[in-house]
């Protein structure tokens, strides 16, 4: 559970490694207890284990001397961004060095006549937006945190636009990344397609810092829409809420983002973004295109969503008020929790094939009605991907032994249905065996590659799989 460890004063690292951080970092390499509890916490309900010290760099170039020392010193680096991370992926579960990328935050290029651009990977994605807004762009990944972009591809991050515009997958086209042997390497070039090679920027995302530590990042980026619209509709059932869905992705409407809440996670937005929606099942709508295009969309979605059971569809283009919207919705993990004053929330989420979501969601709804816990089901459900947030109490055992096996019967139910035991959120700790079940044999090439590529195990050691 999340208590921190008793660990006020940090492990000895090597003396000589010791001082050949400092030496190279000077007052950004640091022991200090507090500085190691923020780096061995995240959004998570794992247990805090802390660093031996902290890492601070500015650039690739002291990544690559930082990853030479600890290789000579065989001890464990773990990548930091924002510590938004949720399955652990982040915990220094062998100690070493936590290496925070949070300062490398500069905008290297902005290629407006191709739609990328170049930045370190701590560059925030709100950073990055206010950037490209005067030129007419934006980068719509979307997980909801202010993560940064280097943790985004690390973890292969999706989000609230994937629906339209895909995840980090397809948002990144070349990274910069040091390997666990030192190397400063770059896994392709700013050309939209390329067949040379084997595909290694697609290997390092999701590796969630394993194979390689990302410096840089050079994305895809977008236009801008004319106009953009949201839209929110309450619905008698769940089962109306994602047939609407399921049944405008059919019919090609181009949803720019569609999520869903039920009316557990309803009440808690409620309560914590002080609104006064149905505390119904809900789904949150946005549009884009042009005024034309976006009317038509909206047209025809409400007429779905009334054919389904939904309520008055309401919706409007005005700035602040789709900023209300989506401020609620990125705040609705902490509303769960808010539900529980003095408990922690463990998000989980599955994704399955479009046309097995509404199964998918509707037995789960019916396992957690029968549940002693809170647990609100919200998610992007235009890809098939939901999250349920269960709300545990740290101090009852029993708690966490329900929310486990509540668990295990939603990502069963979705490896059933060919889905996946993870949408967005990543192995780290909390999913691996569930890694083992979904790809088999094929977790056993994970490994070799890992050997092959980190035969120290040095970078974050035991995510993802264990060795």
């Amino acid at each position: 559970m999340t208590a921190l460890l008793d660990t006020p004063t940090a492990a000895a690292l090597p003396a000589d490694l010791e001082r050949a951080l400092r030496a190279l970092l000077g007052e950004r390499f640091t022991t200090a207890a507090a500085a190691r509890q923020a780096h061995g916490q995240n959004e998570t309900h794992f247990e805090t284990l802390l660093p031996d010290a902290v890492a601070y760099a500015r650039t690739t170039e002291e990544v690559v001397a930082i990853v030479n020392l600890c290789r000579e010193h065989k001890t464990p680096i773990v990548p930091f961004g924002a510590g938004t991370s949720v399955e652990g992926n982040i915990t220094p579960v062998r100690g070493g060095i936590s290496l925070d990328l949070s300062d490398m935050t500069r905008i290297l290029s902005v290629n407006a006549e191709d739609f990328d651009c170049t930045v370190e990977a701590g560059v925030r994605r709100e950073q990055l937006n206010e950037h490209l807004r005067d030129k007419g762009l934006f980068f719509p990944i979307d997980p909801g945190a202010n993560a940064t972009i280097g943790g985004m591809a690390a973890t292969r991050a999706s989000g609230t636009n994937a629906v339209r515009y895909g995840t980090m997958r397809e948002a990144v086209l070349s990274l910069r990344v040091v390997t666990p042997d030192g190397k400063d390497i770059r896994t392709s070039r700013r050309a939209r397609k390329s067949a040379a090679g084997y595909d290694l920027t697609r290997l390092m995302i999701g590796s969630e810092g394993t194979l390689g530590i990302i410096t840089e990042v050079t994305l895809r980026l977008h236009g801008i829409p004319e106009v953009i619209s949201s839209a929110v509709c309450s619905f008698e059932t769940l089962d109306g809420a994602v047939d609407t869905v399921v049944q405008a992705i059919q019919l090609g409407i181009p949803l720019a983002r569609v999520e869903i809440l039920d009316d557990v996670q309803m009440r808690a937005v409620n309560r914590w973004s002080k609104l006064d929606y149905p505390e119904q099942t809900t789904l949150f709508f946005e549009f884009h295109g042009s005024e034309t295009h976006v009317a038509d969309q909206v047209a025809m979605t409400a007429e779905l969503a009334a054919a389904n059971g939904g309520g008055a569809f309401k919706w409007s283009n005005l700035p602040e008020e789709r900023n209300r919207l989506w401020k609620a919705r990125h705040e609705a993990y902490y509303a769960a929790v808010g539900l529980r004053p003095g408990c922690v929330g463990w998000p989980t989420d599955v994704c399955v094939p479009i046309g097995r979501l509404a199964e998918c969601i509707a037995q789960t709804k019916r396992d957690l009605e029968t549940a002693s816990i809170p647990a609100p089901i919200l998610g992007h459900v235009g890809d098939g991907n939901f999250h349920v947030v269960f709300v545990i109490d740290p101090n009852k055992p029993e708690e966490e032994a329900e929310a486990r096996a509540l668990n295990a019967r939603m990502v069963e139910r979705a490896l059933a249905m060919d889905g996946t035991c993870t949408g967005e959120h990543g192995i780290g700790l909390g999913k691996q065996d569930w890694l083992e079940r979904e790809l088999g044999e094929a977790v056993d090439l994970m490994r070799t590659i890992k050997r092959a590529m980190d035969p120290h195990d040095l970078f974050n050691p035991g995510k993802v799989f264990s060795l």
